[in-house]
């Protein structure tokens, strides 16, 4: 296939699947290398964004997706009436700042680096996909392990960990201060997404009366 048919093919995948879709797994279909998909994907990216298209192919980690530009989310929650996502509470914030940077780790770890009970809150972001289990820590209970997931980096807006802020290895209350300007971080970003969500409020009143 050439670089044409790649595209036009990886994007007929993309949009069917809805959801991410390993480089590997489309290489494998297309027959052709990782790389050149990758390759293919970054074009892609650059052209919907070029022409002002509705939508945007991300790539996450090793996967790609393709979803509507967050410009027009205003006018999609309109047309589809969609109810606001619950928001992320300051220890929801909190807990996910720390599995970003630490994982994979325990709930005890977590716990440990709040210094509060964060079962519930651990449920919570599980239930909502930001993370997810993986695997056991070979310690006595072989507690789960929690790590983030691809919708938390969609959620950021980052393509892989990597894109984090760096935090600097420091102990004690530096390392403190650290996490808790990450966690701010997080929290700026859950920010500006309420400013969007508030937008489309009176649409949602309406519907709702």
């Amino acid at each position: 296939m050439d670089k044409l048919e790649i595209k036009s093919a990886m994007e007929a995948i993309l949009f069917a699947a809805g959801d991410p879709v390993s480089a590997e797994r489309i290489a494998l279909v297309l027959e052709t290398d990782t790389e050149t998909v990758l390759e293919a994907a970054q074009d892609l990216a650059e052209e919907y964004e070029a022409q002002g298209r509705g939508f945007r192919l991300v790539r996450l980690n090793d996967s790609l997706q393709m979803h509507s530009a967050p410009e027009h989310a205003q006018a999609i929650t309109r047309a589809l009436e969609q109810r606001r996502a619950p928001k992320l509470s300051p220890a929801s914030l909190e807990v996910l700042a720390v599995v970003a940077y630490f994982q994979p780790v325990t709930r005890a770890y977590i716990e440990q680096m709040r210094g509060l009970d964060s079962s519930y809150t651990v449920g919570v972001l599980t239930e909502r996909g930001l993370i997810e289990p993986a695997g056991y820590l070979e310690a006595v209970g072989r507690p789960t392990l929690y790590r983030t997931t691809d919708l938390f980096l969609r959620t950021m807006g980052i393509s892989s960990l990597e894109e984090l802020p760096p935090l600097p290895e420091m102990s004690g209350s530096d390392a403190a201060i650290q996490l808790q300007q990450k966690v701010d971080a997080l929290r700026a970003a859950e920010e500006a997404q309420k400013e969007l969500e508030r937008s489309a409020e009176p649409v949602q009143e309406t519907v709702r009366s």
